[in-house]
């Protein structure tokens, strides 16, 4: 019980320099940080922009990862990373994530990057708000969404 009381005691005075670092706003190098609900507010201005297909806009590009939001009002093109790794989180909306198999009509975009026309024999996830998903580099995956549907999603770019 001792042990724990003068834990107690010394937790504030640990947790001081933290919350002096958030307070006066001097963010070390490399980091950053976006509430939910900035990130959900970022859904809007991407939706207005949005080319009936998709729209995204980069957050950050630290060399090694990079981030950017997504926003989707129609079926994706089928994609393959061959050196990077996606994490996704969706924020808002629900679609079909199809995972893996085989991707149809492949053609290189730009260095390590193919895209294609649809996906044959992958596993299909339903995805949604808050939803995390990991597909590593050259995997195949598109994002599949109903007629008068939407998604937006971060995505964290993981180079391998």
């Amino acid at each position: 019980m001792k042990m724990l009381f003068g834990f107690l005691m010394l937790l504030p005075a640990a947790l001081s320099p933290a919350l002096l670092l958030r307070g006066a706003g001097a963010e070390p190098a490399g980091y950053k940080y976006w509430s939910a609900s900035e990130l959900k507010a970022m859904s809007h201005p991407l939706a207005s922009k949005s080319n009936a297909q998709t729209s995204n806009q980069d957050l950050a590009n630290f060399g090694a990862d990079r981030m950017l939001m997504v926003h989707r009002e129609g079926t994706g093109s089928a994609e393959v990373h061959q050196t990077e790794a996606d994490v996704i989180v969706v924020v808002s909306g629900a679609g079909t994530l199809v995972v893996g198999g085989t991707m149809a009509g492949g053609k290189t975009t730009a260095a390590n990057e193919l895209r294609g026309t649809s996906i044959t024999g992958g596993e299909r996830q339903k995805i949604g708000p808050g939803d995390i998903l990991h597909i590593p580099p050259k995997t195949p995956h598109q994002v599949l969404l109903d007629p008068g549907t939407q998604i937006t999603y971060f995505t964290l770019k993981v180079k391998e």
